[in-house]
């Protein structure tokens, strides 16, 4: 209830600056932006903690997770037996491939850069342009996708339906046994388990001070003061809303848009929506290059001076990109007790 009061204050507030920034009778957009982040600041600094430590895993039936598990790693999902959900969420990677695109059956190119799987659970929507509501809905799209497993319901069932010990363990976790629903359950069951907690930033939120260097808190405090913190906040450090890729400059200038590029309006259709994509979680961030949804960018340095650029509409000092990375660092959290790397 706690960190559900301080999400819905910051929300009011985040909603209040961003309404500030609209309505900004002139200046250009690095002054709007300005206002933006001077407003937040003003409401927000010793009156709400924008970031929450992530919370315990969900209490899930263990039967249905340990399936999750072993079915994530099961490379009968796709056509040709060679791929496994694991295949581009490598939990020894960050949760991705590290990848620009990710590469199908058969070698193929996928269209948009794989995001993480750790923390998902806790994404309000699933994929870059949220045409998925749960990972539940989320699992059935790399099945189907010829870029991607390239397979479908019916082939998946009728090859685990042959397995004995994958029908009983189905049937152990389900009254209904082995059916396309319980499948994309107990992958989601798995998935929902992944949270990554313990970062040193976590620490640090729940009071051990020291768990941050001097130059990793000037990082976060300049995080909050710019103005990242509209976008980048509660559990997730994102993950909770949709935003346009170029609030402040045009990234896409000078290029023929892809299919990837044109984000959220892939599923709305609607002309405001185009470049908008879910904003993505920054636990872990280091470990997840290449950057963005076209894994255009492999430094995370060169990450935050184009979302300086095109988010906030700011040209940012070499020390703040240093201290901004050192702050990015601090979001690596621990898997099964072990810290990732």
């Amino acid at each position: 209830m706690k960190y559900l009061f301080r999400f819905f204050l910051l929300f009011v507030l985040a909603l209040i600056a961003t309404v500030v920034w609209w309505l900004a009778p002139r200046g250009g957009p690095a002054e709007q932006q300005k206002m933006l982040a001077d407003s937040y600041m003003a409401a927000s600094l010793d009156t709400v903690e924008p970031i929450q430590p992530l919370p315990a895993p969900p209490n899930l039936p263990p039967e249905r997770v340990a399936l999750g598990e072993r079915l994530f790693r099961d490379k009968r999902f796709s056509a040709d037996n060679s791929l496994a959900c694991i295949s581009c969420h490598d939990l020894t990677q960050g949760g991705d491939d590290g990848k620009r695109v990710s590469l199908g059956i058969g070698g193929a190119l996928g269209g948009i850069n794989a995001p993480t799987v750790f923390n998902s659970g806790l994404s309000f929507v699933q994929f870059w342009d949220g045409r998925a509501a749960s990972l539940e809905e989320q699992a059935a799209g790399p099945i189907h996708n010829p870029q991607e497993l390239g397979s479908s319901w019916a082939e998946v069932l009728a090859r685990l339906s042959l397995d004995a010990e994958i029908v009983a363990a189905f049937k152990g976790a389900y009254s209904d046994g082995l059916t396309a629903k319980n499948i994309a359950d107990a992958i989601a069951s798995f998935e929902r388990t992944l949270l990554t907690r313990n970062s040193r930033f976590d620490r640090y939120l729940l009071g051990n001070k020291s768990a941050l260097t001097a130059q990793e808190i000037e990082g976060y405090q300049l995080f909050r003061k710019l103005g990242c913190t509209s976008c980048h906040q509660g559990a997730l450090l994102g993950g909770n809303m949709y935003q346009k890729f170029g609030v402040l400059g045009d990234y896409f200038a000078g290029r023929q848009p892809s299919k990837a590029d044109l984000g959220r309006y892939n599923v709305t259709g609607r002309a405001e929506d185009k470049h908008v994509f879910k904003v993505p979680s920054l636990r872990n961030i280091a470990l997840t290059a290449p950057y963005f949804h076209d894994g255009s960018v492999d430094s995370l340095a060169e990450a935050v001076v184009i979302m300086g650029r095109y988010q906030l509409g700011r040209e940012l000092a070499e020390t703040d990109v240093q201290a901004l990375v050192a702050f990015l660092q601090s979001l690596t959290g621990e898997w099964q007790g072990v810290p990732l790397k």
